[in-house]
């Protein structure tokens, strides 16, 4: 059999299953969502003077960020766990690339140059590098698992972007507890600490989507 023709029987085979694939993503990032959400409140907590710091512009833009994260990286995931991606599935991610940008050009331009590092630094740069891996495990395993019921075309790429959905979720949790609300600090150090499990999730997929 062709290789175009394979493809096209398993897309046609899958038909059916992939509206069972739409319902069995979310459940798999909502079971492993629940076990980080355990690990969140054993490990970390949400931050003491949370009501607070809800009245202020930098936290709230800091919850944007990461929950605007984590539906841009759910729409990837879903998009290359098919057989046949769509042809711009990049295009998740322009939304959030977009207020990203915006973001650090506000805080710089609202904050004195000499109060750059201090900001960008923060306080909390080890733990974030430590915490939002630590709560993105538990998804990561979950979606993986979930994507095996699929075809992916590319299985890295899959596995990456399961990487990024598991750590973008262990980011959304984890912005409850940090303190630093800097956009300069976030957009550092968040995407630091995922970078490693968009690794992990491509060696994953490579390993364990492949068909």
């Amino acid at each position: 059999m062709k290789t175009d023709e394979l493809v096209a029987a398993l897309v046609a085979d899958r038909a059916v299953p992939g509206r069972g694939f739409a319902r069995g993503l979310p459940l798999a990032l909502a079971a492993g969502g629940a076990v980080s959400l355990v690990v969140f409140f054993v490990e970390l907590s949400i931050r003491k003077d949370f009501a607070a710091a809800l009245a202020t512009w930098r936290f709230d833009l800091k919850l944007v960020l990461v929950l605007l994260a984590l539906v841009s990286a759910f729409g990837l995931c879903r998009a290359l766990s098919r057989p046949v991606p769509p042809r711009h599935a990049g295009w998740w991610l322009l939304p959030l690339l977009g207020l990203a940008t915006a973001a650090v050009a506000i805080e710089l331009a609202a904050v004195p140059v000499e109060a750059w590092r201090s900001r960008l630094v923060g306080s909390n740069s080890l733990i974030c590098l430590s915490a939002i891996p630590m709560l993105a495990l538990a998804p990561l395993v979950a979606v993986l698992a979930a994507l095996r019921s699929t075809a992916p075309a590319s299985p890295l790429l899959a596995g990456a972007a399961a990487g990024f959905l598991a750590a973008a979720l262990g980011a959304a949790l984890y912005a409850f507890h940090c303190f630093d609300d800097s956009p300069l600090f976030v957009m550092t150090w968040y995407v630091l600490a995922t970078l490693p499990m968009i690794a992990l999730g491509a060696l994953a997929g490579r390993r364990l989507l492949r068909w």
